[in-house]
């Protein structure tokens, strides 16, 4: 794929409920989540999440009893795409990560599961194009089209670890930063020419280092009434940011966290 080495290139959904996750996500975003599981997916409960312009976003994976005995919770998680996924995997461990998953082959490429030094979750992926697409890129992250991921955001517990480690192993920069007072500097991450996100040391009130992505929708007021009305709940927000755009963090019925934005109140 032509996307940049480090970029957001999948988004991926691990719940309890594939079904309950669909009947959530469809009327708040305006997604379409498969009814059923993809056959090619080996017998695990995976599923395609599609936008209404028919582009794929993401997908859904059906966590069964054996991955929730593991220690599997519901959660998203990002892929950030890499050249070589054992690599990638050998120099994040050396750098102090985790492999969470080892390596393994899908007909869309390799991918594995690590943790960055801090303990936060994520997935390497080396892409395999489609036939005569060779070029083509994902659009999954899009910082301005609604229904897309349109900001990624991490809460590390080591802030200043954190952005060395993705500036190592990822590309990330960091040229800019807003002041929050005493929850720190909000650390503005650079990637393949545009801002993509943003790094801040993790509050208290959030039990674990995590990932947070923020999904676009057209106007934040009608997207709460859908989250609450569909079992879903609103721990901060609405709350106008920087540049006039409004967000929520919430959780999903099945317990995931979640964040939407959007231009309009």
């Amino acid at each position: 794929m032509a996307n940049p080495s480090g970029s957001f290139i999948w988004y991926e959904l691990m719940t309890t409920d594939p079904d309950g996750a669909a009947a959530f996500y469809g009327p708040v975003v305006g997604w379409r989540i498969s009814a059923k599981a993809d056959p090619a997916a080996g017998g695990v409960d995976y599923r395609h999440i599609t936008r209404a312009d028919g582009g794929g976003n993401g997908g859904v994976l059906g966590l069964d009893a054996q991955m929730q005995q593991g220690g599997a919770r519901p959660c998203w998680l990002g892929y950030l795409h890499v050249a070589d996924v054992d690599e990638a995997v050998k120099a994040i461990v050396a750098d102090g990560g985790k492999a969470l998953m080892p390596a393994f082959d899908l007909a869309v490429g390799r991918i594995a599961m690590v943790a960055d030094p801090q303990g936060v979750p994520i997935y390497v992926m080396a892409p395999i194009p489609p036939a005569g697409a060779e070029d083509a890129t994902s659009d999954v992250y899009s910082r301005w089209e609604e229904q897309h991921v349109s900001w990624n955001e991490l809460y590390s517990p080591d802030l200043e670890a954190a952005k060395r480690f993705y500036s190592r192993h990822f590309n990330f920069e960091f040229n800019e930063s807003l002041p929050m007072g005493p929850m720190g500097d909000y650390c503005f991450i650079d990637h393949g020419g545009e801002t993509i996100g943003a790094m801040m040391q993790k509050p208290e009130q959030v039990p674990v280092g995590m990932w947070n992505f923020y999904i676009r929708v057209p106007a934040i007021d009608a997207a709460v009434a859908k989250v609450n009305e569909l079992g879903g709940q609103v721990f901060n927000g609405p709350m106008e940011v920087p540049g006039g755009e409004w967000i929520i963090n919430g959780m999903d019925p099945q317990g995931a966290p979640f964040s939407l934005v959007a231009k309009e109140r």
